[in-house]
């Protein structure tokens, strides 16, 4: 399937939908393995629609008849609770045809207070199962395999000693930081490309996973950090009596949570 869909350009947008019914069938009924693997009834019909060349709005009109179907029989909720809460499923207007972006990222008002009262309504009905936060499927999709091991490090050692390297004027005034956020976590944690590990950082911080402390942890372990390779070359370009700061890298409370849903944790005491 993957490659007829990169053969054909023109089933992009489709594409979009067929995301964005999983997430939406996921939302409407969370205990999905115990209705029997009904979401994925669902998603097979959206994709067998994107190959059989059906219009933008015809696949909208059976992922939301789907959905609304899975949720009466799944959930036993009424009609018009399943109206409120697949409300942003559009069933497309006589002659026109829907973009698929406007089910996922609503761009008016109207559309994002639609997305907005859909999430009220599911938070009312007790029938909804939501164990697990909705970004983390797309958190999972905006993780480098080696972000994955350095979170997966992170939760199963704890905060981890990283440094700046700056340069030491009197008073501070004019000083530089040269380096910052240099650690030993990428190896550790087995990356394949340890030169990346800025970027790593970076996007890691941006998700709201990891974040940078300027509370030190254990003083032992930044001897091995401090005696590095890359910490001694930005120690050389600070200059004489270069300024170390010690700092340390650990998981947010949100990073925390996620690491314990998405990989096998074994915290290390």
């Amino acid at each position: 399937m993957s490659n007829e869909l990169v053969r054909q350009g023109e089933i992009s947008n489709e594409a979009r939908l067929i995301r964005g019914g999983f997430r939406l069938a996921s939302l409407v009924a969370g205990s999905a393995w115990r209705a029997g693997g009904s979401v994925v009834d669902v998603g097979r019909q959206i994709v067998q629609a994107a190959l059989d060349g059906e219009s933008n709005a015809e696949i909208a009109e059976r992922a939301g008849s789907a959905l609304r179907s899975l949720a009466r029989n799944t959930l036993g909720v009424t009609e018009e609770s399943v109206r409120e809460i697949v409300s942003y499923v559009p069933s497309g207007l006589p002659g026109q045809s829907q973009p698929m972006h406007a089910i996922t990222t609503g761009s008016t008002t109207e559309q994002l207070r639609k997305r907005g009262e859909a999430l009220l309504a599911v938070s009312a009905d007790v029938y909804v199962s939501d164990d697990t936060h909705p970004a983390y499927d797309r958190i999972l999709d905006e993780l480098a395999p080696d972000e994955a091991r350095i979170l997966r490090y992170l939760a199963n050692n704890g905060p981890q000693p990283c440094v700046d390297v700056r340069t030491n004027r009197p008073l501070g005034i004019g000083a530089e930081t040269v380096a910052t956020n240099l650690s030993m976590v990428p190896e550790k944690a087995g990356c394949r490309r340890p030169e990346r590990s800025r970027s790593y950082l970076v996007n890691l911080v941006r998700l709201g996973l990891v974040w940078i402390s300027d509370e030190p942890t254990e003083l032992s372990l930044y001897m091995v950090v401090e005696v590095q390779p890359n910490v001694s070359e930005a120690l050389k370009k600070a200059g004489r009596v270069p300024k170390i700061a010690r700092k340390s890298m650990r998981l947010t409370a949100f990073g925390d949570d996620f690491c314990e849903v998405c990989f096998a944790i074994e915290k290390h005491q």
